[in-house]
């Protein structure tokens, strides 16, 4: 897909939510190195520096969600596990 195709529904994020976190960082990465290498345009390195900020944006609240799924084990006394509860990851 296009940077053109893309941008044909509603500007250069309106695809991302669909994305999943490994989709976006391949392509996150991708424009990092298109734009490191320097043989861009300058319209479209703002519109590709525009959709890796929207893609950045979306890969972050991805590690989020996954965060606060991760839970810890609670084992009482006994050795029996008690139920879990949040993980304290910071």
């Amino acid at each position: 897909m296009t940077g053109e195709d893309r941008e044909a529904g509603n500007g250069p994020g309106a695809d991302i939510e669909q994305l999943d976190f490994e989709a976006a960082m391949r392509e996150l990465e991708d424009i990092v190195r298109r734009l490191e290498g320097g043989d861009v345009a300058l319209e479209e390195s703002i519109s590709i520096y525009e959709r890796g900020a929207l893609l950045k944006r979306h890969c972050e609240t991805k590690l989020r969600a996954a965060t606060e799924k991760v839970e810890r084990l609670v084992v009482g006394q006994d050795g029996d596990v008690k139920g879990a509860e949040p993980a304290d990851i910071e």
